[in-house]
């Protein structure tokens, strides 16, 4: 089995290689790690595995799912609160800042943060302190930040459910973690990690056969890492001795070679230009970087889409320059 050489990360693709090295440079810091990417690229995994890796690492470890928490509880969850500060306040009580003094607090899907608990959160950030509900006295924190969020953060920002103060606060260190129909050569490695992992957990000895393999393989898996190991766990439940392609939930076969019903998420509000380039890019991205495929798909004319790429290139973010690049060479 060949790992990353960060505990529970797996693969040895060119992008698991380029984030367990920004893994590794961030963790002996204490700067504020921003993680983006798709739903099911192991987020909290890398936070955890920065928090593990820091000078932290005796510390807790919270997490908190900010798209789960309605605003007043959020407050109450995050800030705590005094006694008697609302009905029901029976006693004091210490929220995520002070219960994760001294470690790492990791704010999952921060875009879902109503605008003004980030404001709240953007004060903590630059004060290191707080000051509980119903309370007047500031209470001080020592915390390492990460958060996460599975849209693209500046199109957060465009769209204004992130603000750009506590954008430009967050990402003193963004890290993106690809998905997984970009590291094809970790999928086999990762299905035999989880594989492992279950024969251990329900003390068996089972295993894959070709067909199996071959079925793993040849899924895109939209899902991501979450989707793999969910489907594994089933196929292990179903298998006896053996775990054969039949073992797996029935889902459409998706071929590498052939059409998949991909999506592009765009947030309302976004400027036209914004989603027509995230089309054209994650379309070019879906025919591996065959131009003419990408306009016939996309109804235009193949100098067309040069020209719409020249653009990119040109005016484009850095990132979305980069990628065009590559398609180039």
């Amino acid at each position: 089995m060949k790992h990353s050489g960060i505990k529970h990360i797996v693969g040895t693709s060119k992008g698991v290689r380029s984030l367990c090295k920004a893994i590794k440079k961030v963790a002996p810091l204490d700067a504020t790690v921003l993680l983006y990417g798709e739903s099911g690229t192991g987020k909290e995994l890398v936070a955890r595995a920065i928090h593990s890796l820091s000078n932290r690492h005796k510390g807790p470890f919270l997490p908190v799912n900010c798209g789960a928490l309605s605003g007043d509880l959020l407050n109450t969850e995050l800030f705590g609160h005094e006694r008697g500060s609302f009905t029901g306040a029976v006693r004091q009580h210490h929220g995520y800042l002070e219960r994760a003094n001294g470690g790492t607090l990791f704010l999952d899907e921060i875009t879902e943060m109503p605008a003004n608990f980030q404001v709240y959160l953007l004060r903590t950030l630059e004060t290191a302190t707080f000051i509980r509900v119903g309370g007047y006295q500031e209470v001080k924190t020592d915390i390492r930040f990460i958060a996460a969020t599975n849209i693209d953060p500046w199109q957060a920002v465009e769209a204004g459910k992130l603000r750009h103060d506590l954008f430009f606060r967050l990402t003193e260190f963004p890290i993106h973690l690809p998905p997984l129909r970009e590291r094809d050569e970790d999928i086999i490695l990762l299905a035999q990690y989880f594989l492992d992992h279950f024969n251990e957990s329900y003390k068996e000895k089972k295993r894959f056969t070709n067909d199996a393999l071959q079925y793993i393989s040849r899924n895109s898996w939209p899902g991501n890492i979450r989707e793999l190991r969910h489907a594994i766990h089933h196929a292990f439940i179903l298998a006896d001795d053996e775990i054969s392609d039949k073992d797996f939930y029935k889902r459409p076969l998706q071929d590498n070679n052939s059409y998949q019903e991909n999506f592009v998420h765009s947030l309302v509000g976004l400027p036209i230009e914004e989603v027509e380039k995230n089309l054209i890019l994650a379309t070019l991205e879906h025919f591996k970087g065959d131009k003419k495929k990408t306009a016939q798909c996309l109804g235009i004319s193949l100098k067309t889409l040069y020209n719409r790429l020249n653009l990119i290139r040109d005016t484009g973010r850095e990132e979305d320059q980069n990628k065009v690049v590559n398609f180039f060479n």
